[in-house]
């Protein structure tokens, strides 16, 4: 058994849970794990994939939870998750000048190379063009959550998130053919920094009033004082 995968006792630690709880949902499949000598083990990175699922099928108040047991599960050398420091000015487009699902990606992933903090933008955008033909990333509200299937350490220099917005919607694998305007690209130096980042960004686009706000603001400036503002704002 690999030294990172959880058992029913620490995966409940750290999703907050009880044992019983856990093995219940391993039981019923709502877990992805495998039995070995009759006991649950759970993949540390299939758990993860598992979180990532969940964060986006939920509601504000499932967010918080989730947040909460992420949070919960950071090590004191791991510092708090803030999206207004993720994004650098620099990496926002408040025209991102694409108009194809491929532009869009290499566009996104020129926004976060241009800051420095990425080493290898082909790499990249390989890994977010496989991520999407997986699964796409975009959501019912007309925003896009890019991001490699994995995170790519060894290519950046922290944690990094750019952001684009279109002048008209574009076809991006939205569900029932739901154009998507808002792109925002996740760059992770981890999986749970990954899925904190999510979390937290979940959270400030499903704020009321955020993308009403986001579709008119008419400058970089103006998108990350509206993000910054609305982070603050969140319980």
């Amino acid at each position: 058994m690999p030294k990172s995968d959880f058992t029913v006792e620490t995966l409940a630690k750290y999703l907050h849970l009880a044992p019983q709880q856990v093995a219940r949902l391993a039981d019923r499949d709502e877990l992805p794990g495998r039995k070995v000598a009759g006991q649950w083990r759970f993949s540390r990175a299939e758990i993860h994939h598992w979180l990532e699922r969940r964060i986006g099928a939920s509601n504000e108040g499932e967010l918080i939870e989730v947040e909460d047991v992420l949070d919960g599960a950071a090590t004191q050398e791991e510092t708090e998750i803030s999206i207004g420091q993720m994004l650098p000015l620099g990496a926002i487009a408040a025209e991102l000048g694409a108009r194809t699902a491929g532009s869009v990606i290499r566009s996104m992933v020129a926004l976060a190379a241009d800051t420095g903090l990425l080493w290898d933008a082909d790499k990249m955008i390989e890994a977010v063009r496989t991520r999407e033909e997986m699964h796409p990333t975009a959501l019912e509200n007309g925003v896009a959550l890019l991001h490699p299937r994995r995170p790519m350490g060894s290519i950046l220099a922290g944690p990094l998130l750019a952001l684009g917005r279109t002048a008209s919607g574009i076809s991006f694998g939205g569900s029932g053919g739901a154009l998507t305007d808002v792109f925002f690209l996740i760059c992770s130096t981890d999986d749970r920094q990954h899925l904190r980042a999510l979390a937290r960004l979940s959270r400030v686009i499903t704020a009321p009033g955020f993308l009403q706000a986001l579709r008119q603001a008419d400058h970089a400036e103006a998108i990350h004082a509206l993000i910054v503002d609305t982070e603050e704002d969140l319980t």
